[in-house]
Order: C-alpha cells, then structure tokens, then sequence
C-alpha cells in the first residue's frame, strides 16, 4: 500500500508540535512585488546543493509570499540574529507597532540590515509539496556579520547559550 494513501490520519496539532522539536534558524525571506519589499518569516530553509550553489525555502500556498516569488523570481532569505525576534513576529504577521523594518537593496533585490546573514537568489525551480511550494533558489551573493542567530525549538525563540568552541575539522567526504 501506498504510505500516503493509509487510512490513518495524522493529527496536524500533533504533526507542528513534533515538528517544532526539530531546533531551527529564523528567516525572513524578503522579495519585491508592485515596487514594494515584502517579507514572511519562516524556519522552513535549508542549503540545496554546495555545486552549484542553491538554496531551499518552503512556503505555504495561501502565504502572500507565495505569490510575491513567483511574481518576482528573485528572492533573499535574512537569517535573523539573535534580538530581532520583533522582526520575526512582524514578518510572521504579529505586526509590532513601533518596528520600522530597514532594508537595502543587492542584486535588486530587498533584504534586511543588522541580520546575522543574508543570501540573495534568482528563483531556479519550483516543486509542489503538500499544501507548500518548495522554492530553489540559484545564490547570487551571500555575506554573513558577526552576529550570533535568533534561533526556534518547540514555538518559542532561543539564542545560544556559549560562543564556539574550538572546532573538529569534517571528514573528507563531508
């Protein structure tokens, strides 16, 4: 039988509560649409390929952003630092009343200032997934500041608790 075809339904409450056990960066992924920067927060990214360089981004098809990257084919995903959790809600939809985003433009592109790092990327392919679309991107530019991440476990933000230690190289194959 086909496992997306069994008779038991997975609990969607459920399905986010164990899903949110999974630690995550916090994004926001930013594009241009009608002339103007709009963006949507999401932990839902991961790097595509180091050869060439791609990135993957998730996003619901009832999210505006959905739309706003189709529109524009180019993208950047913000990786938000650690005390920008106003940034995270605002582009999450809880506007916060005094937050005044700032951005600038690379590659024509929006993206937000005083993130941790920023990645900027022409739209390569799209891939339909369940409710979402999964969003390749091509990376155009990418530049990281020495900021530690806003990170999020179990619905809620953290931010690391120790600076780096001394780091193990990979193995080769890595």
């Amino acid at each position: 039988m086909n496992r997306t075809a069994q008779s038991h339904e997975i609990d969607p409450l459920h399905f986010r509560k164990v899903m949110g056990r999974f630690a995550t960066g916090v994004t926001v992924i930013t594009a241009k649409s009608g002339g103007k920067a709009h963006g949507m927060t999401a932990n839902a990214f991961m790097s595509g390929s180091l050869d060439p360089p791609l990135c993957v981004v998730s996003v619901a098809r009832r999210a505006h952003m959905h739309a706003y990257l189709i529109e524009a084919r180019r993208f950047a995903v913000n990786i938000l630092a650690a005390g920008q959790t106003d940034h995270a809600n605002h582009f999450a939809g809880r506007l916060v009343p005094d937050l005044a985003p700032r951005f600038i433009e690379i590659d024509a592109i929006p993206a937000l200032v005083d993130v941790s790092a920023r990645i900027t990327a022409d739209l390569a392919a799209s891939h339909d997934c369940g409710d979402h679309t999964i969003f390749i991107g091509h990376v155009l530019n990418m530049e990281a500041e020495d900021r530690p991440p806003l990170l999020y476990y179990d619905g809620h933000y953290a931010a690391l608790q120790s600076k780096r230690g001394a780091e193990t190289p990979l193995p080769e194959f890595w």
